[in-house]
C-alpha cells in the first residue's frame, strides 16, 4: 500500500490529463484522495457555464488516486455524479474521495466537490475493479 501511494504521488508530475487541466494532487492516504484545480474561462461551454465534464474529471481524479493507494491497477467500471452547484471562473475547486470498500474484485468510493467556500458543488459514487 504504501509503495503505491509512493508511486501514485512520484507519477503526478508526469500524467497527461492532470496537466492539461492543471490538477494538483493535494494529500493522499491509504483509501482518501483530495486534488485541487482553478476553474479557468477555457473551461465554459457555450452556456457561459462551467461544463460538467469539468467537475467530473477533478472527482474521477480523486477516485483514481485514493482507489489504486489501495490496489493498484484499479480501473473504474461506474461513474454517478450529480452536478448541484454551478461552479465560476476563479474558484478553485477540490475534489475528495474515500474508499467505501477495497475487496479483492470491486470497489466501492464516493467522492464530493466543493468550491473554496466549501459550497458544494458535486457528489459522486464509483465502483472499481482490479485488474492485475
Amino acid at each position: 500500500m504504501a509503495d503505491n501511494i509512493e508511486k501514485l504521488k512520484a507519477g503526478e508530475a508526469q500524467e497527461p490529463i492532470a496537466a492539461l487541466l492543471n490538477m494538483k494532487l493535494a494529500e493522499l492516504t491509504p483509501g482518501y484522495a483530495k486534488v485541487t484545480m482553478k476553474v479557468i474561462p477555457e473551461y465554459l461551454n457555450f452556456n457561459s457555464m462551467v461544463f460538467g465534464g469539468i467537475v467530473m474529471a477533478i472527482a474521477d481524479q480523486a477516485f483514481a488516486y485514493a482507489t489504486n493507494s489501495l490496489v493498484s491497477p484499479s480501473i473504474a467500471t461506474q461513474f454517478n455524479i450529480h452536478l448541484i452547484s454551478g461552479a465560476a471562473v476563479g474558484d478553485t475547486l477540490t475534489a475528495e474521495c474515500r474508499v467505501l470498500k477495497s475487496g479483492r474484485r470491486i470497489g466501492v468510493s464516493e467522492m464530493t466537490v466543493i468550491n473554496q467556500a466549501g459550497k458544494l458543488i458535486a457528489k459522486a459514487t464509483g465502483t472499481t475493479v482490479v485488474t492485475g
